[in-house]
């Protein structure tokens, strides 16, 4: 009997001591941390946050078609991290490897709130945009709601203050206030975009000390005109490199000036991690780690981060599709990110707010 008494209170204590450990995996109500999922889109983008309340935002949704690839990734990391619906999904702008699969996780999830710069009757590089559209505005049941710069997501408030501003849409910016950027002078402005690229919404993050920039594929005049001659968005501790590194975007006037302490690039295995790019990185100040969802293979390795902070190899084909995975403390005054959802967590302290 003693021993059948001692075998249960080794597992009572064993529960009490690693049931904490279990939920420390991933970001929720219980331990109000702050996660941020970079998922493989091949190419596109889907970036998944779960706040410490326990809500989440996912901002684009990769490509459609390709066996329900893109969208299987994202359901599959709402799996993960414990979520069984999507309380705010955003589109940045109208190319399809943006909201490609808002539609078809609409049919799989329930999607609470959808957000967008507003829906245009025609797009100038899509002639089936109408088409596309109509299968959004079916999923939203017509009730999308427009974001427009200086809007903030509604989000559950917690014990550490946290905010997602809207800080570009349809080619609008923040007012042009803060400290003067020492970098404006670097902008050299490129030919007029009219694609929706530069009608981008970008969405900035703040969580205690820690920042987050993502601006969807946001090009390069739209850039500078955020933060020249005046820098309003501050440093910023994690930024999501634009346009999945195209040269066409990433301005250094911008990257430059936000001085990032860590980026992710949201690149596929030949789109995007441009030459160009990498060498704006490098010359960031402040820069601590570069992470790329794939290997360039256009490039040589010493052109492009080290292997170790590259979560796929190689071409599409037979792609694990392996994410990229930010933590930040409950206090936002930390945070990890690692490849892989069992890869070495790198550790980073953030710089005091201001």
């Amino acid at each position: 009997m003693r021993s059948l008494r001692f075998r249960l209170l080794c597992l009572v204590l064993a529960g009490g001591l690693f049931a904490p450990f279990a939920h420390s995996t991933r970001a929720d109500e219980i331990n109000h941390r702050l996660d941020i999922y970079f998922i493989d889109v091949e190419g596109g983008a889907a970036t998944l946050l779960v706040t410490p309340e326990g809500e989440s935002v996912l901002m684009d949704s990769g490509y459609p078609d390709n066996g329900y690839r893109d969208r299987d990734r994202i359901l599959k990391t709402l799996r993960d991290a414990g979520r069984k619906q999507l309380d705010h999904a955003v589109v940045s702008h109208w190319h399809l490897d943006h909201f490609g699969n808002h539609a078809a996780l609409a049919s799989e999830i329930p999607i609470r709130n959808f957000w967008d710069r507003g829906i245009p009757d025609t797009l100038m590089e899509d002639a089936q945009f109408p088409e596309k559209a109509a299968r959004y505005r079916a999923a939203a049941q017509n009730r999308s709601r427009t974001l427009k710069v200086g809007d903030t997501l509604p989000l559950k408030a917690g014990g550490t203050p946290l905010t997602v501003k809207v800080a570009t849409a349809s080619r609008d910016v923040l007012p042009n206030s803060g400290p003067a950027n020492p970098h404006a002078a670097v902008h050299k402005p490129q030919a007029d975009d009219p694609s929706d690229n530069a009608a981008s919404v970008s969405l900035w993050l703040k969580f205690g000390d820690f920042s987050f920039l993502c601006c969807g594929d946001l090009t390069w005049n739209v850039e500078a005109k955020l933060v020249t001659p005046n820098n309003p968005l501050g440093q910023i501790e994690l930024f999501m490199v634009t346009h999945h590194g195209l040269n066409v975007s990433n301005n250094p006037a911008l990257v430059w000036a936000i001085d990032p302490r860590v980026t992710v690039m949201c690149n596929g295995p030949t789109k995007g991690g441009a030459k160009e790019t990498q060498e704006t990185l490098r010359k960031v100040k402040s820069l601590q780690a570069a992470f790329q969802l794939h290997r360039n293979v256009q490039l040589a390795d010493g052109e492009q981060t080290p292997a170790e902070f590259i979560a796929n190899g190689g071409q599409t084909e037979g792609c694990q599709g392996r994410l990229i995975k930010a933590s930040i403390a409950p206090d936002g005054k930390s945070y990890t990110v690692q490849v892989g959802l069992d890869g070495k967590p790198h550790a980073f302290n953030c710089r005091p707010a201001k």
